[in-house]
């Protein structure tokens, strides 16, 4: 590097390649998250995207904008329900009624004692 101006404009252009790329990573995977569009539309979006980038992209997200976000947000709720489950799966967690049901179940057949269903419960219930 010759001087200082020469590394800030390579910072600046690597700062708008970057945004760039992720402008259309969003594009390429809203394009393909979305079901209500044909798969001959998401080859001509994908065609033109390739070859008329910069016009493309503008015109994808003033278009599909609102569909955007909104196919986003079923995404990311999707996967916050799928972790919640599979959270819940692997700790053996169920409903607190649940776990007493079955507690008592094992104290009526002597299984465990009161003292030992009295602390299921008291788990249960925190």
């Amino acid at each position: 590097m010759d001087s200082f101006w020469d590394f800030f404009w390579l910072m600046l252009w690597a700062f708008f390649i970057v945004i760039w790329i992720m402008i259309l990573w969003q594009i390429f995977t809203d394009l393909f998250r979305d079901h209500e569009t044909g798969g001959f539309a998401k080859a001509m979006w994908v065609i033109f995207l390739i070859f008329f980038t910069p016009i493309t992209a503008l015109i994808y997200l003033i278009a599909k904008g609102k569909g955007m976000a909104e196919r986003n947000m079923k995404a990311a709720q999707r996967m916050q329900e799928q972790q919640a489950e599979y959270i819940r799966s692997v700790s053996g967690g169920s409903d607190p009624a649940e776990q007493i049901a079955k507690a008592k179940g094992l104290l009526d057949s002597g299984a465990i004692t009161q003292a030992e269903f009295d602390s299921i419960k008291t788990k249960a219930l925190a």
